[in-house]
């Protein structure tokens, strides 16, 4: 009976293991949330989070949404020159740049960027005893190390992904006109004609929602991590790759949500 026993066991471990990881996590982040209500709060660390997403990830937000524009507007004339559709190549280019690749791109960019610094700069602050230090000096590290990280992610990268949305539509605008002849004017007609509120909004909505899973990323792993260097390291590795994961399966929930109908 082992051998049937066994898988089923172990199956069922792996199982509590998630549950109790997921339970641990949604704690974790209703802890940092609730701090937003009861002061002090810590505008220091606020703004210098928020610059730190915001400013500083522009360069590589930028340069990825102009590419990616490019490319959809490329890839679109292969794909509907054979059907003399070329047309509707504005209006793929804008669905496709704010619906989608604008927040999902930025908000990978930034989780391989911030949600590493944040989770390997936690985790160093706990395996050095300094998390520790900070309750000795009568300060809450929650309240100091997560809760303005949580809100500077979800503030910040909704104006990451308006500025892709911006330069995507660009880059997709300036390779249709410079490379496939599209008429300048006749291109910016079919991209406003094209473009709902409804899409803005849903682009930016899934982009404070990817803030929001960045940061609790990187500050949860970095918060718990443990066993010196090594820990830190798995612990930076692990933010990413969960932030990157739980990006990509919210954006089809919230997807689904607007859209599905």
């Amino acid at each position: 009976m082992n051998f049937i026993l066994d898988p089923v066991a172990a199956i069922g471990r792996a199982f509590l293991g998630i549950v109790r990881k997921a339970g641990a996590l949604a704690l974790f982040a209703l802890a940092g949330l609730s701090h937003l209500l009861r002061p002090p709060f810590y505008w220091g660390v606020f703004f210098n989070s928020l610059i730190e997403i915001a400013f500083y990830s522009l360069p590589v937000v930028a340069l990825t949404a102009i590419f990616s524009g490019g490319v959809i507007a490329l890839q679109s004339y292969a794909g509907f020159a054979q059907y003399h559709v070329q047309s509707a190549i504005a209006g793929i280019v804008v669905l496709a740049v704010v619906r989608e690749l604008g927040p999902v791109l930025a908000g990978l960019m930034v989780a391989g960027r911030v949600g590493a610094a944040m989770s390997a700069e936690i985790g160093t602050m706990r395996v050095t005893d300094q998390i520790d230090a900070l309750r000795t000096l009568s300060t809450d590290p929650m309240k100091y190390l997560v809760t303005p990280r949580l809100l500077a992610g979800t503030l910040a990268l909704p104006f990451l992904v308006l500025v892709a949305d911006i330069l995507g539509v660009l880059g997709g605008f300036t390779v249709s006109v410079s490379k496939l002849g599209f008429d300048p004017q006749n291109y910016i007609i079919a991209t406003f004609n094209a473009l709902k509120p409804l899409d803005v909004i849903v682009g930016l909505s899934k982009a404070a929602v990817f803030g929001f899973i960045i940061s609790l990323m990187g500050c949860y792993h970095g918060y718990t991590s443990r066993g010196g260097a090594e820990g830190v390291g798995s612990a930076t590795t692990a933010a990413v790759v969960a932030a990157s994961i739980l990006l990509l399966a919210f954006d089809y929930l919230l997807t689904d949500l607007f859209f599905a109908s």
